[in-house]
């Protein structure tokens, strides 16, 4: 029983840490082209080094 007074409060801080470092990453614009990367991968770039 002991654990449950201990792990409770942990498990809060661990998730309060993870919901300021997701804000923190959409405030710096981490998610703002999703579709981007995944477009860049079909196009073939070696036309631009020549």
């Amino acid at each position: 029983m002991d654990v449950i007074y201990w792990l409770i409060p942990s498990m809060i801080v661990v998730g309060i840490i993870l919901v300021v470092i997701l804000v923190l990453s959409v405030k710096n614009g981490q998610f703002e082209d999703l579709e981007g990367e995944g477009q860049r991968i079909l196009f073939d770039d070696n036309e631009k080094s020549k």
